[in-house]
């Protein structure tokens, strides 16, 4: 099978500084994309600028920042950006699919299943796949956010071999190289920890969503689902394909896992905790470093209001995140039983179905 290469284009690195699409741009990525199929790649394209490219053709003087607003610029610029693509990649005889998602399509396995066909048929076909958010119908509170969450998810979901997250930076560096000489880049990292993610500023510019915090949470997202990944820039003929076999002006992301199943892409960073269980240390150290399920025992809190079937998320007892998982408790059941013994629960609970609070085939470790 040929190396899948998912690349994500961000805002900035396809319009000018007032808005507007640049196709000046759009014509060299377009350039790089045909370069990394001619090599025997299938590239993938995740590619923001739709807001961007659709406010000015809209009247806006600049970007909006009403939802209403933001949508209506999306509708006219996602056509304006999908014709860039397709006249810049027609130069070089390549034809491009475009494929919307919202983060509820990846709730649903039915659609995220035909999702995955249809990709797999453009692939067996040759057509590059080109990949948006759905703004027009999105709304904030189901929003990815930005596109950086969606490249992750994307090259997880098609097992790529590779996520390439482009930038107006060349890489991660330890303090912000345009105010500070003394800051040096990271040409690779074996873990984003928290010393990783100190280093990230806000977002870089103004067209965009997304900053360096962003890219590191993607990044996270893709290398835990076996995805390594680049995080630096392009400009010059070659730069992408150098990116796609672990070269090029940027930072590399290994690691050694195996890939995510959807589900638990969905569990970990789609999904909406309803609630909060805390837990002692024995526990979380059963949960994250000895893969068993969850015991009422272990657990000194509850928070929120949840049933049976919703997402929780589980805290240390630092108060630190780790990790998510489906409860099988109603809140007030499992408030009862909090730090009660197996025997002792199923005494309380008449009925119960399963002891464990959380089962390890519902639940996926988030802590840095």
């Amino acid at each position: 099978m040929q190396k899948r290469i998912v690349v994500k284009i961000g805002s900035s690195s396809l319009t000018g500084p007032r808005g507007g699409l640049d196709h000046a741009a759009v014509a060299y990525f377009a350039g790089e994309l045909a370069q990394l199929a001619e090599r025997g790649y299938h590239p993938l394209l995740v590619t923001s600028g739709a807001v961007a490219a659709g406010f000015r053709a809209i009247g806006y003087r600049e970007r909006p920042k009403k939802l209403h607003e933001k949508q209506a610029s999306a509708a006219v610029g996602q056509a304006l950006l999908m014709r860039a693509y397709q006249e810049a990649l027609a130069k070089y005889d390549r034809v491009a699919a475009q494929i919307l998602l919202t983060r509820t399509d990846f709730h649903s396995r039915k659609r995220i299943g035909s999702a995955v066909m249809t990709i797999e048929e453009l692939l067996e076909r040759g057509i590059l796949p080109i990949f948006n958010e759905n703004d027009t119908v999105s709304v904030d509170e189901l929003k990815f956010g930005d596109n950086d969450t969606l490249s992750a998810l994307v090259a997880n979901l098609v097992k790529a071999d590779r996520l390439v997250i482009l930038t107006d930076m060349d890489g991660l560096y330890s303090a912000d190289p345009r105010h500070d000489p003394d800051a040096f880049k990271y040409e690779t990292v074996d873990e984003i920890d928290d010393e990783i993610y100190r280093m990230a500023g806000g977002a870089g510019s103004g067209v965009g969503t997304g900053g360096m915090r962003s890219k590191l949470d993607a990044a996270r997202i893709a290398t835990r689902g076996g995805v390594p990944v680049f995080i630096g820039r392009a400009g010059e003929s070659g730069d992408l394909a150098a990116a796609a076999q672990g070269a090029g002006r940027g930072t590399h992301f290994t690691t050694t896992l195996s890939s995510m199943p959807v589900k638990k892409q969905w569990l970990g960073y789609l999904s909406r905790p309803l609630g909060a269980l805390i837990v002692d240390a024995g526990a979380q150290r059963a949960l994250t470093g000895e893969g068993r399920s969850l015991l009422p025992v272990g657990i000194t809190g509850v928070e929120g209001q949840f049933h049976a079937g919703d997402v929780v998320e589980v805290l240390g007892p630092d108060g630190g995140i780790v990790g998510r998982g489906v409860v099988n408790y109603d809140m007030e059941d499992l408030q009862s039983v909090c730090g009660l013994s197996g025997p002792e629960v199923l005494d309380k609970l008449q009925g119960l179905h399963r002891l464990e609070a959380i089962h390890r085939d519902e639940w996926i470790s988030l802590g840095r």
